[in-house]
């Protein structure tokens, strides 16, 4: 896509009961201890109504470093199920390190022709945000397969499950908007305030690694937007970091709204008195920008995630603790041969 207005939304056709969803190793390896839960992401998603296959590099104990192939070999992988009409979304079985490898080898007329969701978060984020640049296509910030439909979702309540289960089902396939999103008493107002604007968004460190890259969104992209980040491991000097990055790059001068996903790992926040807590960083970075943020929201590599489709117009109240989605990230079929399969 070229020149800075904001692009035209690129939304897959819905699925039906019955379409074929591809389970894939997009970045990191599929370890032997791992196979069970991949087992339960394939009850999981089969519960959804779909079909589930493997794709071929899935395969336990198959890998090359710290990824599940070369990057060249996952692109040729990935470009195949982009390019076969049958599969109609593919899932990321994991995150990883491996992504940054293969974003120049991505089939974008695949993906402009016949666009599928494209699941998963983590190192998922930079294909989400990517492909949105390049196609505008909607990207589908959820859990991964193995540890998320597979594994954190198993931790959780029965009714929690059930609400993940109708909510990924009715993203994929309901052509209504899907309204609020189910809030928990976790969800923090960090400052208040309402606003609409479009969702973008991700692991924090992936936000500012593909912005650095001739992939990266324009800055007039973010004009009116809803970030929304979380953040994975290393230190919490490295949020106020990657925050700062941001900050100079004008980034949070440009959006309307902020939606902070709850932390994981992350070593310095809040220990006892000597450490700031994640809601200090973001407001000390912030500074006097007057826009809502809302904090402690589950989307992430804290737990089960909520859905947060990139592109997709939203609806925040911080104080209120409300995040709306006000459009669906799918759409109807618009020709008979889609109609008819």
């Amino acid at each position: 896509m070229t020149g800075s207005a904001l692009p035209q939304l690129l939304r897959p056709r819905a699925l039906r009961p019955g379409d074929l969803v591809v389970i894939a190793s997009l970045s990191g390896p599929l370890h032997a201890a791992d196979e069970p839960g991949l087992q339960q992401a394939v009850v999981v998603l089969e519960r959804m109504g779909f079909r589930v296959r493997r794709a071929p590099l899935l395969e336990a104990g198959r890998h090359r470093w710290w990824s599940a192939a070369r990057p060249a070999e996952i692109a040729e992988e990935f470009n195949g199920l982009l390019r076969d009409p049958e599969v109609r979304a593919i899932i990321a079985h994991d995150g990883g390190q491996t992504a940054l490898g293969y974003l120049d080898l991505i089939d974008v007329e695949a993906i402009t022709g016949d666009p599928k969701p494209i699941l998963g978060h983590s190192d998922i984020s930079l294909l989400h945000l990517v492909l949105h640049a390049r196609t505008g296509l909607v990207g589908f910030h959820t859990d991964v397969a193995t540890p998320g439909l597979g594994g954190h979702w198993q931790a959780a309540s029965a009714a929690r499950r059930a609400e993940l289960e109708t909510l990924y089902s009715t993203l994929l396939t309901g052509t209504e908007p899907i309204g609020a999103l189910p809030a928990t008493p976790s969800w923090e107002c960090w400052r208040a305030g309402r606003t609409e604007g479009r969702l973008i968004g991700g692991v924090i460190n992936r936000i500012v690694l593909v912005q650095a890259t001739r992939f990266a969104l324009p800055l007039e992209w973010f004009d009116g937007a809803v970030l929304f980040w979380e953040e994975a491991g290393g230190h919490a000097s490295h949020v106020w970091s990657y925050l700062q990055v941001l900050r100079h790059s004008g980034i949070l001068d440009r959006i309307a709204g902020m939606v902070v996903g709850i932390p994981c790992s992350i070593d310095g926040l809040g220990t006892l008195d000597v450490s700031p807590t994640l809601r200090e960083i973001v407001l000390d970075v912030l500074g006097d920008r007057d826009i809502p943020v809302l904090g402690n929201v589950e989307f992430g590599h804290a737990g089960p995630n909520l859905p947060m489709p990139v592109g997709i117009r939203v609806g925040l109240d911080a104080r209120r603790r409300t995040l709306s989605l006000l459009e669906p990230a799918v759409r109807r079929p618009h020709r008979m041969t889609e109609a008819v399969g």
